[in-house]
């Protein structure tokens, strides 16, 4: 598997090869690798009270994982936060939602690869501290950044989320012998009494370092349109990702919150390994060094995944802002080979090398969430947008809890949500000196650049453009003109005409390589009368037959080589406003349709028309989008039997309008 499109086979054994086990194995290998780093500084700060922290982090966690799957089941493609922000808001702000995730997934890699090495400390004590500690650690970035410009397969990524599920397991261990041995009650009935009464600050310190793995869902929601998941397994991967999260984030917790007090436990010695220390806890040596191995050998692993899997997720997101035009296409240049992002990668891998030289756990964690908060709260607010904007659109899943208010249902988690990581963001400004400095410094050089950018170019700020993947392979392509193209689909003999109009114009590659192309976005607009309400049921009828001619659609698109067909519902008062909203909100470089047969009482002189009114050839709807569409129309003659006001019968014949491209 490569970031970038993949070649057509890979991406369909990806596509076979992922489902709800491996996104919860990939989400549980970030939360466990979270855990692994965090905990020690949140004892540190709010001792008994660190498992009502973590558990205030978990339903936190809850909130947004429900925003991230609802809103990459409304839009998946890749790119997570930013394809969710951009469908919602702008351009502008999708960059802004990635540009942030991005500094989270590079302190996510600098912190796995320095932590690994404390745990590797069990077998090599001198890899704990000094010069060994950080050229270890270098060589595991340089070693996760050569893995990743080579691409990673479908069975590497199973065995990634085999070693998040195994690390759970462990923890569950863990937990069940805390819990016979260790577990005192007044660590709930009265946790001050454990080891003090944390401050404010403290408490708000340690819940932005719980966080710290919630980027996790922001990488498994980039892989959306790559999973093959129904609506009964989206909610069944909510339920069992919900529950896992409380064994580390409730469960083990609970255990250090229990001993944070004693001597010798988790003291400053166990900052950077903190589990290693609470094992030190069972007064059973034989047991306390079982499970001191089996911890160490299960946290090295998971955080090496951990850290592959951030440098995979900065690739993607890295490559999705380049195919965007959201940083310049020459960083998102593909390996000639290997097809990977090369330049983003390397750029990363010495970012995350410079965050690891100064050895400053809390000041990184700081920084992680600073970015993270900014995200999480574009994810948030975007859900609730997109209820609005797109309140008549067919949601896979829906998030429970909800409010109506006006004419929509404003969902609850995300508000709240929302409100917590704006808190949150608050928070880390006031605790974090540093983060306070260069946090917004990050954030002003990307905009910076981005504004730059697109002004360079000569490119709308706020609307998406893309460029074709060839483009970042140093390729050119062979005879194509667009990128992304619009289709309307009406369930007719004309839409196999349409489709594969649209293929053969679009910027797909060679057909004897096998890449991925262009994409076609193949939309049905049910068109719901005034008297009815838009967000009503529709009829079975009118569903199932959208869904086949959405389906034929798909299948003739994708039968030409390098072609990707999405497929989606709109509804909409008006067929043409629909198609025109559509096209521009998706960034589209062309919209091809069937010319509709307009109404023969207006089509000339011969049927009582008035001569030279030309735009009566055309129906309502075509008239409406060839006015007022942003990009180039291309229309194909209606097919007719019989004579029609135009002249033209029978076969359909692409017809370009005098659109702006």
């Amino acid at each position: 598997m490569t970031p970038g499109p993949p070649p057509l086979a890979e991406s369909e054994s990806l596509r076979r090869a992922f489902g709800s086990p491996v996104l919860f194995g990939l989400v549980q290998a970030f939360i466990g690798a979270a855990l692994y780093f965090s905990l020690g500084l949140a004892v540190e700060r709010t001792g008994g009270w660190t498992w009502a922290v973590y558990l205030a982090a978990a339903v936190f966690f809850g909130m947004t994982m429900l925003s991230y799957v609802e809103g990459a089941s409304l839009h998946p493609e890749r790119g997570g936060a930013t394809v969710i922000a951009r469908h919602a808001f702008n351009e502008l702000w999708s960059f802004v939602a990635g540009w942030a995730i991005l500094l989270d997934y590079i302190i996510l890699v600098a912190l796995t690869a320095f932590i690994s090495t404390d745990y590797l400390g069990v077998f090599f004590p001198a890899l704990e501290s000094g010069v060994p500690e950080f050229l270890v650690a270098l060589v595991l970035i340089l070693v996760v950044a050569a893995i990743n410009v080579r691409g990673l397969d479908p069975r590497r990524f199973q065995r990634m989320a085999l070693t998040g599920i195994v690390d759970l397991a462990v923890q569950v261990v863990l937990v069940a012998f805390g819990i016979a041995l260790l577990f005192e009650p007044e660590v709930i009935t009265a946790p001050s009494s454990v080891a003090g009464s944390p401050s404010a600050g403290d408490l708000a310190f340690a819940f932005t370092l719980a966080i710290v793995a919630f980027t996790g869902l922001d990488a498994s929601a980039g892989f959306a349109g790559e999973v093959a998941i129904g609506r009964a397994g989206l909610r069944r991967l909510v339920r069992v990702r919900m529950a896992a999260v409380l064994v580390p984030y409730a469960g083990i917790t609970l255990i250090a919150s229990t001993v944070a007090g004693s001597a010798g436990v988790l003291s400053d010695a166990d900052r950077d390994s903190p589990l290693i220390g609470l094992t030190r806890a069972f007064e059973n040596e034989t047991l306390a060094g079982v499970l001191s191995v089996v911890v160490a050998l299960s946290a090295s692993a998971v955080l090496f995944t951990a850290c592959s899997a951030a440098m995979l997720g900065l690739s993607r997101l890295g490559y999705s802002l380049a195919l965007n035009r959201q940083i310049p296409s020459a960083l998102g240049r593909l390996h000639p080979t290997h097809r990977t992002p090369v330049v983003i990668i390397a750029i990363a891998t010495v970012l995350a090398v410079g965050l690891m030289a100064p050895v400053d756990i809390e000041f990184l964690g700081g920084l992680y969430a600073f970015g993270a908060t900014i995200a999480f709260a574009l994810v948030h607010l975007s859900v609730c947008r997109l209820r609005y904007t797109e309140s008549g659109r067919d949601r896979p899943f829906t998030m429970p809890f909800n409010l109506r208010v006006g004419t929509y249902d404003l969902p609850v988690p995300a508000a709240l949500g929302a409100l917590v990581s704006v808190l949150a963001f608050v928070a880390v400004l006031w605790l974090h000196p540093s983060t306070r400095i260069l946090g917004p410094l990050w954030m002003a050089l990307g905009v910076g650049l981005y504004v730059y950018y697109r002004a360079s170019q000569d490119k709308a700020l706020y609307r998406r453009v893309t460029v074709p993947e060839q483009t970042l392979a140093g390729e050119r392509p062979v005879g194509t003109e667009y990128g992304t193209m619009l289709v309307p689909v009406l369930g007719g003999p004309l839409d196999d005409d349409v489709m594969r109009t649209a293929a053969r114009l679009s910027a797909g590659s060679r057909p004897d390589e096998g890449k991925e192309g262009a994409e076609i976005e193949a939309i049905w607009v049910f068109e719901v009368p005034l008297a009815l309400p838009l967000d009503g049921r529709l009829p079975d009828a009118e569903l199932k037959r959208a869904r086949a001619a959405l389906a034929h659609a798909k299948a003739v698109g994708e039968a030409h080589p390098g072609i990707k067909v999405l497929t989606t519902t709109v509804r909409a008062r008006g067929a043409g406003p629909a198609i025109v909203r559509e096209a521009r909100r998706r960034g589209a470089e062309a919209i091809v349709m069937p010319a509709e047969e307009p109404a023969r009482i207006r089509g000339g002189v011969l049927y009582g028309g008035k001569q030279g009114l030309r735009d009566t050839f055309l129906g309502e709807t075509t008239r409406y989008v060839v006015r007022k569409a942003h990009c180039r129309v291309i229309l194909t003659a209606p097919a007719s039997s019989d004579r029609s006001p135009s002249g033209a019968g029978g076969r359909s014949r692409p017809a370009r309008t005098d659109r702006p491209d």
